[in-house]
């Protein structure tokens, strides 16, 4: 709780996930909810049931069971399509997903929740990082986690500094040649690998966001004039168009699952958490 004034106003969080996910790689992200350290918070969750897996809808029917204050939601009939479980990700899908979001984002509106933690089924958080994200008291922030897109690639966050995922400084105007580029950007790598908190310009998949945000109208849906793929480039240009800065954390980085060869990296992830 926390004092304002003379008033005590008690922490409502709700944690909002849309899942079509693999059921291994499901139950791993389960059980790192299920280790949230948030004392003194109300905490709930909302699910959107969008697997086609039967494992995978059991697995979130048992979570449920198990856990205090758990909405699981079935997508509208309107809803139905192509799945978007093993990041193929078409246009049908994202702005899908981006309407499951928005409707948590009416709900936390709706229901006096001070804070909506909107996270991706397949990234693992660290027992203290959803807590440690509401105690930054930055109305948008992301925590960090790092993924190579292709498997031969370098690791990259899932955070950038302007445009569509630019991860580079550039000043209006300046002419940079590619190996400058590269310096900038692995630059702003390790600017991140360090323990901080560093304001970036576009961020998702990991976010907490402040009611404060949620009211001056912070959504999912497309800006019209905006050809970004992604409906976290939309949120983000939104929030920024009303003067909402975003924010990267790193204190407690959290572990991407992307690619099922990765579930055992994840299970050391959660062992070593487990451990502090």
């Amino acid at each position: 709780m926390r004092l304002e004034g003379r008033r005590v106003r008690t922490e409502r969080l709700l944690i909002g996930c849309p899942v079509c996910q693999e059921p291994e790689i499901l139950e791993l992200f389960l059980r790192s909810l299920r280790r949230l350290e948030l004392p003194g918070v109300q905490t709930a969750y909302c699910f959107v049931d969008d697997n086609h897996d039967p494992r995978s809808k059991a697995l979130l029917a048992a979570f449920q069971a198990a856990v205090p204050a758990v909405t699981v939601e079935t997508p509208p009939r309107q809803e139905a399509g192509r799945q978007y479980r093993g990041h193929n990700w078409d246009e049908h899908a994202i702005w899908k997903v981006a309407r499951y979001k928005d409707r948590m984002i009416d709900r936390a509106l709706r229901e006096g929740f001070t804070h909506l933690f909107l996270v991706d089924s397949d990234v693992l958080v660290h027992p203290k990082a959803v807590r440690h994200l509401m105690d930054t008291g930055k109305a948008i922030v992301s925590q960090v986690f790092w993924t190579r897109w292709q498997a031969d690639a370098v690791e990259q966050p899932q955070v950038w500094l302007r445009d569509f995922y630019t991860q580079f400084d550039q000043e209006p105007g300046e002419r940079l040649t590619p190996a400058e580029e590269r310096a900038r950007t692995y630059a702003f790598f390790d600017m991140l690998r360090a323990p901080g908190l560093y304001e970036v310009g576009g961020l998702g998949a990991c976010t907490m966001v402040r009611r404060d945000a949620l009211e001056q109208g912070v959504n999912f849906r497309p800006v019209r004039n905006l050809s970004f793929w992604g409906e976290d480039r939309h949120f983000c240009v939104r929030a920024a168009a009303r003067d909402i800065p975003l924010f990267a954390d790193t204190v407690y980085p959290a572990f991407h699952v992307f690619r099922p060869e990765q579930l055992e990296g994840g299970r050391d992830f959660l062992r070593r958490t487990e451990q502090g």
